[in-house]
């Protein structure tokens, strides 16, 4: 679906209103699209500012590997104009529901399984058109990938969660679907997985994704998908199978698995107690198995070990505690989903302060928002 200019500025200027008496009346809006993430971040109650009203695909080119939509577009619509040329988010974004939209997507800046081996959301946006808190219609970057001078302002939005603009048009690299996928499982320890996914890494494998789950002993099952050229795949497939004994799964359950995997899914997630968090792990490539207190359930890792999931208790000891262990293997860790008895209130990011490496980004973050919304509009402490 496009958009025709007449629509385009007529639900722009609404948006500038919106923002205009914001700012004039000292309140905050908290940017939506549609609410498949609003339990992600902290919580607020300030009026919604809906971008589904902003929606289509403006501009599409196969050939360039590019395209062009506004915030409030239905993520699966854009995946099915991809689909169709056989081309893809090669990030894999979660939808975490079917309304889903792709600025939601940007602004929450969260990829799935593919990560690993192609990069991030914010590897791949090329340029963006935003509204700040002044109401002014800014542009930046473009719809090719090339050097820039200045500061690439079309990247910081990836994982704003909306604290800096409002995002109207995005222009996103895509890439074409691999040629051979297939995908390996095996049952191994999670100190064996850890530092053969930590050896293939350096090697010239077509490692696509990887996803380990497994108790708190160690036990686990490990998946591996391979994706890339037909004879790649094809001559890595008996070499991986004979170092750790692993089959080759079903082309359809494989797609199923690493689906439900990115849409958390998965019965390793499951439902979170009422007293229960969903912990995320940021860790170096390097970082070997590490024993958690009070965990529960199974473990998931996944992009080789850097990223992983864990239950445990949601109370500010048991954070804490998960929170220094996460820095003392050099990473970060934080409340990713809350139990429906914690208290909402509760930070669900990790401070820059927090962390080591990142606290001097913290006078950067405020220079970045007084640039973009002096009048405090976006600041909802979603995004601390």
């Amino acid at each position: 679906m496009n958009v025709s200019n007449a629509t385009s500025d007529a639900t722009i200027d609404v948006f500038r209103e919106q923002i205009l008496n914001a700012a004039k009346n000292n309140t905050q809006l908290s940017i939506e699209g549609g609410g498949t993430k609003s339990w992600y971040g902290n919580p607020n109650s300030f009026a919604k500012l809906d971008t589904r009203t902003y929606s289509g695909i403006l501009e599409y080119q196969p050939e360039e590997l590019v395209i062009t939509a506004c915030a409030g577009t239905p993520l699966k619509e854009i995946e099915a104009a991809l689909k169709e040329k056989n081309q893809a988010l090669p990030f894999e974004p979660p939808h975490f529901g079917e309304q889903a939209t792709f600025g939601g997507a940007i602004a929450a800046g969260l990829a799935g399984p593919g990560r690993i081996s192609v990069g991030n959301f914010r590897d791949f946006v090329l340029g963006a058109r935003i509204l700040d808190g002044k109401g002014q219609d800014l542009a930046f970057g473009g719809k090719v990938m090339k050097n820039v001078a200045g500061y690439d302002v079309s990247r910081l939005l990836p994982g704003s969660m909306g604290t800096l603009s409002l995002l109207l048009e995005a222009s996103v690299k895509v890439l074409p679907k691999p040629a051979a996928t297939a995908t390996l499982r095996c049952q191994i320890s999670q100190e064996k997985a850890l530092r053969f996914l930590n050896e293939w890494a350096g090697q010239p494998l077509p490692l696509s994704a990887s996803c380990w789950i497994g108790n708190v002993s160690g036990e686990g099952e490990l998946s591996i998908r391979l994706a890339g050229a037909t004879a790649a795949v094809k001559s890595a497939l008996p070499l991986i199978s004979s170092l750790v004994m692993a089959s080759e799964v079903d082309p359809q359950k494989a797609e199923a698995f690493w689906n439900d995997l990115r849409e958390h899914q998965l019965s390793a997630f499951g439902t979170l107690a009422g007293d229960q968090t969903l912990y995320r792990f940021a860790l170096p490539a390097a970082c070997g198995k590490i024993d958690i207190p009070n965990a529960e359930g199974e473990l998931v890792l996944e992009w080789h070990g850097q990223q992983r999931w864990i239950k445990a208790p949601g109370d500010e000891a048991t954070f804490t505690a998960i929170k220094n262990i996460a820095s003392s293997h050099g990473g970060h860790a934080s409340r990713f989903k809350q139990g429906a008895k914690l208290d909402p209130a509760f930070q669900r990011f990790t401070l820059l302060s927090e962390q080591a490496h990142s606290k001097a980004l913290e006078t950067v973050q405020e220079r970045l928002r007084s640039a973009f919304d002096p009048a405090g509009v976006f600041a909802t402490k979603r995004l601390p």
